[in-house]
């Protein structure tokens, strides 16, 4: 088991090298790799061996890592699976974004799920995300690209030029983002850019830039913060930090009879809707890849369980009026166990004791969380996933501020609790 210091340090590692769900996935993958798992290709047979570590990814964004159990444990026993979500509110470079005014040459960009955007302006930005090109011999391919410097900004506009900004500002999404690439005097094309890049980066082979999938970002570095270092703030902490956390619980639990789980799901703050949300067929086509046998699939499926983790609203002490006040999770003081009358969140009364349960064995506290009465509820892959496979399904998260916002910020020991919690999941012969 990792102790808390260790975890955090990778943990911000993985944070700064995780800039899009293509790259959270690419860090989770060579982490698989250096555990001695192996990756399974969809299109192709599979033959998995009881006891040992698989993976496969589908878009390069969405992943399903296993340690494959006997056939006859899996019914037995059931899966323990821990489920999470790889991408994060953004701003997306638009398919012809190139923009020329005054000199300026800009990017028009599209907004990404339920963006926090006032925190964008005046970041130093970088770029990132996956490209496919023709190559030289004619076919196509695709790789990642991440600048990893600063190359872009969206710049405030003065309080002399709107005085109004701090009291009844709103943000045009389609005017205001556009961001400020540099100056020139005539209009660069953005696809010869890339190549560019790509070339320098030691992509020799490519002819054309056909298409892009590009994220901006914020270039600063996760850390530690606080007199104590008790928090932790970092873009994307919704919710790769559930990535990270169920990643490792995966690797260092202990072997069990039950089948270990880890799946990561794409474009769950856009539905969930996609070949590799968590409302798509993915975890149950590799289910039944699996468990072929309907029978064998449906016991070992009545016993097993998913904790869906994705982040908790920890009470902010500026607005603590938005939070019903006997449930208002506070940062380090463990995971939050979330709960909806409207099955918004999947938790019910038996999966939230048996996260209670391993909670209290792994002397690890735990809070509780439901929105205010008077407010709408966001949800999560839990109950999408519950619908889909018919499994009894838990909602938990560590609690957080300035969720969606470019940079986001969490309690520096409640990660490491919520990954004690799940390596005795991981291992718990029966729920």
């Amino acid at each position: 088991m990792k102790q808390q210091t260790e975890f955090n340090q990778d943990l911000i590692r993985f944070l700064d090298q995780a800039t899009t769900p293509f790259h959270a996935v690419e860090q989770m993958v060579q982490r698989l790799l250096k555990a001695g798992f192996r990756e399974m290709s969809e299109a192709e047979r599979w033959r998995p061996e009881p006891g040992e570590g698989y993976f496969i990814r589908r878009n390069g964004s969405s992943i399903i890592a296993w340690r494959h159990p006997e056939q006859e444990a899996a019914v037995n026993q059931g899966w323990r699976l821990v489920g999470a979500h790889t991408d994060s509110p953004c701003l997306k470079v638009k398919p012809n974004p190139e923009l020329h005014r005054k000199g300026y040459f800009q990017l028009g960009v599209e907004v990404y799920g339920g963006v926090l955007l006032n925190p964008w302006f005046d970041r130093d930005l970088s770029l990132a995300g996956r490209v496919t090109y023709r190559s030289k011999d004619g076919d196509v391919c695709s790789t990642l690209l991440d600048l990893r410097r600063p190359i872009a900004v969206v710049p405030s506009l003065a309080i002399h030029l709107d005085r109004e900004a701090n009291s009844s500002r709103t943000i045009n999404a389609q005017t205001f983002l556009p961001v400020l690439m540099g100056q020139t005097d005539e209009k660069p094309d953005f696809r010869q850019l890339l190549a560019d890049w790509l070339m320098r980066e030691g992509t020799g082979n490519l002819a054309q830039v056909l298409d892009y999938e590009l994220c901006l970002y914020d270039t600063q570095s996760a850390a530690l913060i606080g007199l104590e270092q008790e928090f932790l703030t970092s873009a994307r902490l919704d919710n790769l930090l559930s990535c990270y956390i169920g990643l490792q619980a995966l690797l260092d639990a202990p072997a069990a009879g039950a089948g270990q789980v880890l799946v990561c799901n794409d474009h769950e703050e856009v539905g969930s809707l996609s070949a590799c949300g968590a409302q798509g067929p993915m975890l149950a086509q590799w289910l039944e890849r699996l468990m072929p046998d309907v029978d064998n699939r449906n016991r070992a499926l009545a016993r097993s369980m998913l904790i869906s983790a994705d982040n908790a609203h920890g009470v902010h002490p500026n607005f603590a009026d938005r939070h019903d006040d006997n449930h208002g999770p506070l940062l380090n003081r463990g995971p939050v166990i979330k709960i909806n009358a409207n099955q918004r969140y999947a938790t019910n009364s038996e999966t939230s004791s048996i996260f209670r349960h391993l909670a209290a064995q792994a002397g690890v506290p735990v809070q509780s969380f439901v929105v205010r009465s008077d407010m709408a509820c966001g949800s999560t892959i839990g109950p999408i996933t519950a619908g889909e496979l018919g499994v009894r399904t838990l909602d938990v998260g560590v609690p957080q501020f300035a969720m969606h916002s470019i940079r986001e910020l969490a309690g520096s020991a409640d990660a490491h609790g919520l990954y004690r919690v799940l390596q005795r999941f991981m291992a718990e012969p029966r729920l």
